[in-house]
């Protein structure tokens, strides 16, 4: 049997980070300009505006606030959630989306099969559990999940995406991202319900498994995640197995060129 040994080294961060102005822990001083607003995770003390929370400060015309680095799901309007089925209560089901509380989706907010459009008769309250059950994740069908922290999830204009690597991705705002292989077209009568049990090929596995380890790797070294850096680091673990990518130095390694690749591609 192999194993991998590796003996013990400290890794100091790179410049670039200790450099960085907008990264703050709790008690640095933000601002001294009492023109400033005050914003979340920020307190005033002696006229200084003063961080309360370890994160990144972001700044909205005279308002600032400091977005946390580890924290749990605060959903906002139009966001996209990945959310797994935890209870089915009347007329509802909670679903579990890395926030504080549960969330509710309500029976008349989803697509009855064959997309019919009518009002909810108590019929269709007595078999919500063959729409969805506990443990059950929300109209997805066979692939992978992956638990983040939502605070890497880049906010953009879509969280869907078909990869040219041959799998897709949803990138949730919650942190929850679903891998799984790119669909052919559905039928229109299948309303929202369609689910895709056919057997996933031996191809498609290992690049979701990929994608995973890439994943892991960019959230390891703190990276935003969205489809072009998860492309890119694709295409720089391309050259070692994929059992190995989750090695430290590995993933060292492909997080490197991804940023090098980024850099390149802004300039």
């Amino acid at each position: 049997m192999a194993v991998d040994m590796r003996l013990p080294t400290v890794k100091s961060p790179p410049v670039s980070v200790l450099d960085r102005k907008d990264l703050v822990v709790p008690g640095d001083v933000i601002t001294s300009d009492t023109g400033f607003m005050r914003g979340h995770g920020t307190y005033v003390d002696e006229d200084k505006l003063t961080a309360s929370v370890a994160g990144k400060v972001q700044r909205v015309d005279k308002l600032i606030c400091v977005r946390p680095l580890k924290t749990r799901f605060n959903g906002e309007v139009g966001d996209v959630v990945v959310g797994r089925i935890t209870e089915v209560q009347q007329k509802r089901w909670k679903v579990e989306t890395n926030s504080r509380l549960d969330s509710v989706l309500l029976l008349s907010s989803v697509n009855l099969p064959g997309g019919e459009l009518r009002r909810r008769s108590a019929e269709d309250e007595l078999t919500m559990r063959e729409y969805l059950h506990e443990g059950d994740l929300i109209s997805l069908g066979q692939g992978v999940l992956v638990q983040l922290s939502p605070s890497l999830i880049k906010r953009q204009k879509t969280h869907f995406h078909n990869l040219p690597c041959g799998a897709s991705i949803i990138l949730g705002n919650n942190g929850f991202v679903w891998l799984y292989p790119t669909p052919g077209q559905q039928e229109e009568e299948a309303g929202g319900f369609y689910t895709s049990l056919e057997p996933v090929s031996l191809s498609d596995r290992e690049v979701i498994s990929r994608l995973r380890n890439c994943l892991l790797a960019l959230a390891a070294h703190k990276m935003l995640l969205y489809d072009t850096s998860v492309l890119y680091c694709y295409e720089s673990s391309l050259q070692h197995q994929v059992k190995d990518v989750l090695k430290p130095e590995v993933m060292e390694e492909i997080v490197m060129l991804t940023q090098q690749k980024l850099l390149e591609q802004e300039s």
